[in-house]
């Protein structure tokens, strides 16, 4: 229990939000600047000390196994071309993390999702993060979460503060007391409230360090009407009865997220990580004001 080494990125959604593009294409495999958005993601899981790493995939997802694997054609070819630069970003997604993966089958809900990797994590501590949130690559929300687990031996859910207009979409924390800055005991969830309804505009984004007892309560956990077990509804379980299989506690993240889950947040999420890329920056954002004050 004293170390947390090991992430489950579940992948195996439909993207039904983002079609057409997603018909053929898995939205992790959508590109983010130069990167698909997947990649963020296990970059973010090694820079947090996540070494082992499983990916939870479904039907049409074999291209996300393609590109962390070799292209030895492509690397030879940029090799002999002496594009070294190119070679390298090609290798680097290669060489990221020991990587696995698990085929979930029927798609019945992330709580499933999170099921299929029970025998990857064994007795451990283990982190979920999910592919529809990309967080800052200098943001440390993830080494802070483990800490504060390891600390308090809890399952830990990353919280942000969200406009009331928007809580319907997401899992929505009871607040308990304060246990330190940015840091609360859990009373409880309550998956996409109907406004007015919401217990706090504190909403769960998609990043968790867990304990391996939530499997127990995730066998037990019934489906919801649309035939999903819901991860949100175990964790709900687990706050009313901290001795099932540890306490529950909020990590409020105040930095940077982006959201690559529509249309309109995928495009957002593109311009706000240019805009803070080194290596563009200030080309782009030098064109975007010249098209923003010709509008």
């Amino acid at each position: 229990m004293g170390k947390i080494n090991k992430a489950v990125i579940p992948v195996a959604g439909m993207g039904t939000r983002l079609l057409p593009a997603t018909k053929s294409i898995p939205k992790e495999m959508l590109p983010v600047i130069d990167k698909p958005a997947i990649q963020y993601v296990v970059e973010e899981a090694v820079a947090s000390g996540l070494e082992h790493v499983l990916m939870v995939t479904g039907r049409n997802k074999a291209v996300i196994e393609n590109h962390f694997d070799r292209a030895v054609e492509l690397e030879s070819s940029l090799l002999e071309k002496g594009d070294i630069q190119r070679l390298k970003s090609v290798e680097s997604a290669t060489n990221l993390a020991d990587i696995h993966y698990v085929r979930q089958g029927d798609p019945l809900g992330l709580g499933h999702a999170v099921m299929m990797a029970e025998t990857f994590v064994g007795n451990e501590k283990f982190a979920v993060l999910l592919g529809d949130d990309l967080i800052g690559s200098r943001e440390k929300l993830l080494l802070e979460m483990k800490k504060v687990s390891l600390l308090h031996n809890a399952n830990v859910v990353a919280l942000m503060q969200m406009p009331a207009h928007e809580l319907n979409k997401f899992g929505v924390a009871r607040i308990g007391k304060s246990i330190s800055q940015n840091v609360f005991d859990i009373d409880g969830f309550v998956e996409k409230p109907a406004l007015g309804e919401e217990p706090s505009n504190y909403a769960i984004i998609g990043r968790y360090v867990l304990m391996p007892g939530i499997f127990k309560v995730l066998k037990e956990t019934e489906a919801s009407s649309g035939g999903e077990i819901q991860l949100t509804d175990a964790l709900n379980h687990m706050a009313l009865n901290p001795s099932v299989a540890g306490p529950v506690i909020g990590f409020v993240f105040t930095g940077q997220r982006y959201d690559i889950g529509n249309r309109l947040d995928y495009l957002k999420t593109i311009v706000r990580m240019a805009v803070d890329r080194e290596d563009v920056q200030d080309e782009f954002t030098t064109w975007l004001k010249s098209i923003t004050s010709t509008s």
